[in-house]
């Protein structure tokens, strides 16, 4: 078992948690997009008013209105041209299929260029050995190389070649997509057991979602070079685009996407239940609660969220330690917690900039699993 012995200056970092730039979304703003075409058919303008409804504003106004018509009509052909094109259902067709983008990449006409070569490699295929074909066809078009934090779109990844994790993984998500298969880019912030992160793909195949290296082909789905790994990690997670409900924990939402959480698929989980109180330990509402983890020599927060009105956060995770760090108003608290073996706790913001502390944390990572 690997044990990691921390010595943390709490003054510290509480004051460069405080002077660190961040950027703030006071909002976002949606564009609700009614086209009167009289050649679209209903099928057609559901699908562009989803889209408008739910993209970002940049999206709207960078793409013209023909761009999008047409990926939509290359969407809808291939739903009805691959053999699992119907027995998709609307959710996870409108979530996981029909949306061009990926992460933060560019978007391209990627779909239209590349539908009918993949269509033609796969057509007599199930839809399982179809996820593994598509995987073979990525590879033979790109492969491994560290790159800059921005995400290159799927033309531009197909003409280098080469790609890191998230854009290979971008690059697959989009191949898949293009032939009616529902998929998404998982990926974990942080490793627990190492200083790194990953991310990789899921692909909905009758029913079920299976995981795969993107780029990296194997005979079966559900086995890659990150399985060990991800059976260690503390938090697996995806941004859907659109207002999703699906069976998954939801994270966190917005106008634009769904941030679900989908690391039991990977490990054992257990749900870590905190309680944020103030002075007169009365709950606190709209509190920030900050799951932290030992990671690149800091505290990073894996998740951020808000406590509601009875004071309460949750977070389903692996069964490691991390620092739950709750605060509001200039007052802070923060304890070690082990996931699934402490019981619900409480956290009083009963700490300013004023204190100062030199503190011990042994913060385990997950077991191996065998």
């Amino acid at each position: 078992m690997t044990m990691i012995s921390m010595r943390m200056n709490v003054n510290m970092f509480f004051r460069n948690s405080i002077f660190c730039w961040q950027l703030k979304v006071l909002g976002l703003l949606v564009v609700f997009c009614c086209f009167t075409s009289c050649s679209k058919d209903s099928s057609e303008q559901q699908a562009l008013d989803f889209l408008y409804a739910n993209m970002p504003l940049p999206d709207s106004v960078d793409y013209p209105k023909e761009f999008w018509e047409a990926n939509v009509a290359v969407s809808l052909r291939a739903r009805r041209e691959m053999p699992w094109g119907e027995k998709v259902p609307g959710r996870e067709w409108r979530h996981f299929v029909l949306p061009l983008r990926v992460n933060n990449e560019d978007l391209d006409s990627f779909r239209i260029a590349y539908y009918e070569e993949l269509r033609d490699r796969v057509k007599d295929k199930s839809m399982y050995n179809a996820v593994l074909e598509v995987n073979h066809w990525c590879h033979e078009h790109v492969s491994y190389q560290p790159s800059d934090s921005r995400t290159s779109s799927p033309m531009n990844t197909m003409r280098s070649a080469i790609g890191r994790c998230g854009e290979e993984s971008t690059f697959t998500v989009s191949a898949l997509r293009a032939v009616g298969i529902p998929a998404r880019q998982v990926y974990t912030p942080r490793w627990a057991h190492t200083d790194d992160n990953h991310a990789w793909v899921e692909a909905w195949v009758d029913g079920k979602w299976y995981f795969l290296g993107a780029c990296e082909p194997e005979p079966v789905l559900n086995l890659g070079w990150f399985n060990a790994p991800a059976a260690r990690g503390m938090l697996m997670h995806t941004k859907v685009f659109g207002n999703y409900s699906g069976p998954e924990e939801v994270v966190s939402r917005n106008a634009c996407y769904t941030e679900i959480n989908v690391t039991k698929n990977y490990t054992d989980v257990s749900t870590v239940k905190v309680t944020v109180l103030d002075a007169d330990s009365l709950p606190v509402e709209g509190a920030t609660v900050d799951y932290r983890l030992y990671n690149y020599a800091e505290l990073y927060p894996l998740v951020t969220k808000k406590t509601d009105v009875a004071g309460q956060s949750t977070l389903t995770c692996g069964k490691g330690d991390l620092i739950v760090w709750a605060s509001k108003d200039g007052r802070y608290g923060f304890r070690k917690v082990s996931v699934g073996k402490d019981i619900p706790f409480s956290l009083v913001l009963d700490k300013d900039s004023s204190y100062s502390a030199s503190l011990d944390f042994e913060l385990v990572p997950p077991v191996e699993r065998n």
